[in-house]
């Protein structure tokens, strides 16, 4: 395969194994940790979450979540100012999936749920309401974040061959 000229070759494969790597963190909370969360008694599922959001703030995965962003962030820009290369359609969009549904998903509604999570007595009737409305909007988002991630990676994948 020729490497080619419009956006560097390897920034191109670290977005999209990026965006892959975000995308299965996301999708092992959707399909399993979130339903496991759910089947504990509401006071177990907020310690447990209050323990995981905690623990996710760390550099592996800031790196993973935000290297991926700012590679995005140069090849959308990139792509505009090569567009006529080929490949530039697929490294905008999937590159404006990524910051749009993942990392905009991520600040305007995880992480505010994620905050009034963290603030709740686990053991309170205030936090077993919390967590009933939160274990529906956190998972319905985290849906969102895991298929435009997915697509993301599909696409920039396509525009590694063009």
């Amino acid at each position: 395969m020729a490497i080619p000229h419009s956006s560097p070759f390897p920034l191109k494969l670290l977005a999209a194994i990026g965006c892959g790597l975000v995308t299965g963190v996301f999708f092992a909370f959707s399909t399993f940790v979130m339903n496991a969360l759910a089947r504990l008694q509401p006071k177990d599922g907020i310690a447990a979450m209050q323990s995981i959001n905690i623990t996710a703030i760390n550099p592996l995965f800031m790196l993973a979540l935000f290297g991926t962003a700012a590679a995005c962030l140069f090849l959308a820009v990139s792509s505009l100012l090569k567009w006529h290369q080929p490949g530039a359609a697929y490294l905008l969009i999937g590159s404006l999936l990524y910051l749009v549904g993942t990392i905009l998903v991520t600040i305007a509604f995880n992480v505010p749920l994620n905050d009034s999570l963290a603030i709740v007595k686990p053991d309170s009737t205030e936090g077993a309401s919390l967590w009933a409305k939160y274990l529906t909007s956190w998972t319905f988002w985290n849906h969102i974040r895991t298929i435009t991630a997915l697509i993301a990676a599909a696409l920039l994948m396509i525009a590694l061959g063009k």
